[in-house]
């Protein structure tokens, strides 16, 4: 796959391509509504997913969701690919001892987040579904990037895109772009969220009436905000930025979408990293890795307080399993998923989800 600045440089030789490939799902997507799903489960079943690959924010929703979950005493089953994990069974219970190899890194740690949820990896959904509703009993289940997953019937779509997939990104599909269906698949969503804050969301706001209005459902904004730091490994006390990083501090990440981590990090910190070590998303940690950044951060300031390192509570669920002499400096954001602006809808995204989920009748067994 092209990198996404290669895709938008050759996008008029891969645009063909693009159109046969979103040609092949719309007609996967009309063989498999007409078949209907394989499994209906006798519970609520919300997907959160999105449109294209990269970060636009689905483990920050999928967390709210448990959390809201927990609230009501429900119990919330979460289904799962589980990109990268390795499992040695399927399909595989999640819990907070699980190994991050095993289990993948967004699953452990909605797995040790929420410890009254249960998290099942298989990149079969259906099996999931089936074996999780015996096993497990849950009160509702929520479909982990499960749009393009159809073989589940799911109560309600919510789909996430990013800014740019309202720009210079719109319907630019596989090889194309970074879409996996075109944009008629996007008539399948109950409602859309966009990972911008407020500013940011109003800013948006044209683009999301020229692309979305056809649609005619809500739109909701939302963002992290960060509400302190924690030791990877250990420790549940948040210090402040001043505590924190009086000298500056090392960033690094493996996600989809570096840039937003370090803005994140920036704005909370008052200050950019001295040095951001970018990883490939998923990237799974080796004691070499951190033990190079420690020492790296140790020699920039060799006569003073070395530098600390910080990640994202993704990168953190990685370092459990290496040794804590490198994994000592190692600290993350405690971040929180808040909901913003709305556009095509008069309440706020938790509002509307509670007269929604009182609305949702189980889906027939």
């Amino acid at each position: 796959m092209p990198s996404h600045s290669a895709q938008r440089l050759l996008f008029p030789l891969l645009s063909p391509l693009g159109l046969l490939y979103g040609a092949a799902m719309s007609a996967r997507r009309r063989r498999l509504e007409r078949e209907g799903a394989g499994v209906v489960p006798s519970v609520p079943v919300v997907s959160v997913g999105n449109i294209g690959w990269g970060g636009t924010g689905k483990t920050p929703v999928v967390d709210w969701l448990l959390g809201w979950a927990a609230q009501e005493g429900l119990r919330a089953v979460v289904l799962t690919r589980g990109y990268k994990a390795a499992p040695p069974r399927l399909p595989y219970l999640v819990d907070a001892q699980s190994a991050p190899g095993e289990a993948g890194d967004e699953p452990l740690m909605l797995a040790r987040q929420h410890p009254l949820a249960r998290v099942v990896v298989d990149p079969v959904r259906s099996r999931a579904a089936q074996w999780a509703q015996e096993a497990l009993s849950p009160n509702v289940f929520i479909l982990d990037d499960g749009f393009q997953h159809l073989a589940v019937r799911r109560n309600l779509d919510i789909v996430l895109l990013a800014p740019e997939d309202l720009r210079e990104d719109w319907n630019r599909v596989i090889p194309a772009g970074s879409w996996r269906e075109g944009a008629d698949a996007l008539s399948r969503a109950h409602a859309f969220i966009i990972k911008a804050d407020p500013a940011r969301f109003i800013a948006l706001l044209p683009d999301i009436r020229r692309r979305l209005a056809v649609f005619d459902v809500p739109v909701f904004g939302f963002h992290l905000r960060s509400t302190g730091i924690v030791r990877a490994c250990g420790g549940e006390d948040c210090v402040t930025p001043d505590v924190f990083a009086p000298d500056g501090y090392v960033l690094f990440s493996g996600v989809g979408n570096p840039a937003q981590v370090e803005a994140t990090a920036t704005a909370f910190l008052g200050r950019p990293p001295v040095r951001h070590h970018i990883f490939a998303d998923h990237h799974r940690y080796t004691a070499d890795d951190v033990g190079a950044m420690v020492r790296q951060a140790r020699q920039t300031r060799p006569s003073q307080r070395a530098l600390p390192l910080l990640c994202t509570p993704k990168d953190a669920v990685k370092m459990a399993d290496l040794p804590p002499e490198v994994t000592g400096e190692v600290w993350t954001l405690a971040l929180k998923t808040e909901f913003g602006s709305a556009w095509n809808c008069t309440a706020s995204f938790p509002e509307w989800w509670d007269e929604v989920w009182r609305g949702m009748t189980p889906a027939e067994g």
